[in-house]
């Protein structure tokens, strides 16, 4: 065998992988859904024809990620892992409940998570390696996104004490959309004011001067400080003017975590487009004149399309940030994700945070790598636009 041959990287993660799932506890059975409860290893967490399946695709994928070879195999092999590890925790946990008491609850523990991150990064080292296009990468993840949910859907978790926290939220799903607006919400108006106003910024220098070190200052403010400003103003506001307290502009609410979500907005959005005119070319701006486009033509058919990998990457900013401080916002009576984190952590109920926490990671991850692939389009367009426009002159 040639060392030349070794992944150092793939048998770094696949020796992790293994620690993770044998050195640390799998999965806690606890009396009920507050009280900590017993650590459980992996062999000791199912019975062992629920685990043979799994340490088959385990062992298989360690050994593979030792070798530079097969990668497309072992992307298999991990993806195929990943879902009878998914399989196996859920089984494992009906097993273990059945003499159990009626209030027992089995909680995912260190081991679990832990390998489910290094399965991640198996995956992503795989891609890298197969060297996978914007939309074959955005397809994987979408095919593994269905593959879990699926799972999910079919009731292999039920009876894991994440899922029953799920279940006895009656409101899981409107949480979810009001999640979604008040992160997007937030998210279009600074599109609207923030992209106008970085131009400007690239073409003043003067106005650059002045608008800078403003929005670095609301973006130095911290989140919780922020809302607690905003709610002095917009009540008295829906004091003095009922009409806004009934279209919903109130102390606490919406209102002050968009208004909020908005400032932290502008900052990424106004410099990643001013810094994204900046890196125009000027030669591509000589050529699109000599070509006889005016200045309006030339800012929406030459600049605006060659900075727009520039203005998404601060949009990508922009959108993982703020479906993060949407979380926050639960505080004030936002809504969200956020508010089972705290409720969660007011009732010393793990698996509750764990129900706000976790979707929230994975709509960031989600928009992100979706944004990640528009601008891996939008660069592979860029390069042909501009060789395009100097060969034309």
């Amino acid at each position: 065998m040639k060392f030349s041959n070794l992944d150092k990287v793939g048998g770094t993660l696949g020796f992790a992988l293994l620690l993770s799932l044998f050195a640390l506890p799998f999965v806690s059975l606890q009396p009920n859904r507050i009280m900590p409860g017993q650590s459980i290893g992996l062999l000791d967490s199912a019975s062992l024809n629920t685990l043979i399946p799994f340490l088959v695709m385990l062992v298989l994928t360690s050994l593979l990620s030792l070798f530079k070879t097969a990668i497309r195999t072992r992307l298999l092999l991990i993806f195929l892992t990943l879902m009878t590890l998914m399989y196996t925790v859920g089984a494992g946990a009906s097993q273990l409940l059945v003499e159990a008491s009626p209030l027992a609850r089995v909680s995912l523990n260190a081991g679990f998570w832990l390998a489910i991150f290094w399965l991640a990064l198996l995956i992503t080292d795989a891609a890298i390696k197969l060297a996978l296009r914007p939309l074959p990468r955005l397809a994987l993840v979408a095919v593994i996104v269905a593959a879990v949910t699926s799972l999910l859907a079919a009731g292999y978790w039920d009876s894991l004490s994440l899922l029953r926290e799920y279940h006895n939220q009656t409101d899981f799903w409107r949480q979810a959309v009001r999640h979604l607006q008040l992160s997007l919400g937030s998210i279009i108006p600074a599109i609207l004011v923030g992209i106008p106003l970085g131009v400007r910024c690239h073409r003043s220098a003067g106005l650059k001067a002045m608008v800078f070190p403003v929005l670095n200052i609301l973006q130095t403010i911290p989140s919780l400080a922020m809302f607690g400003l905003l709610m002095i103003p917009l009540s008295l506001l829906a004091t003095g003017y009922p009409l806004l307290a009934e279209l919903g502009i109130r102390g606490i609410g919406a209102a002050p975590a968009v208004i909020a979500l908005f400032f932290y907005s502008l900052l990424p959005i106004v410099s990643n487009t001013a810094l994204g005119f900046d890196k125009v070319d000027a030669r591509v701006r000589e050529a699109a004149t000599g070509m006889g486009m005016n200045a309006r033509q030339r800012l929406w058919q030459v600049e605006f399309p060659l900075a727009m990998p520039v203005i998404l990457t601060g949009l990508r900013v922009v959108v993982t940030m703020n479906i993060g401080l949407v979380a926050v916002a639960a505080l004030v009576g936002g809504g969200g994700f956020g508010t089972y984190i705290f409720q969660g952590l007011g009732q010393t109920a793990t698996d509750l945070v764990i129900l706000g926490a976790a979707p929230t990671l994975v709509l960031a991850f989600l928009f992100a790598i979706v944004i990640d692939t528009l601008i891996a389009l939008q660069r592979g367009g860029k390069h042909d636009r501009s060789k395009s426009t100097q060969q034309t002159v």
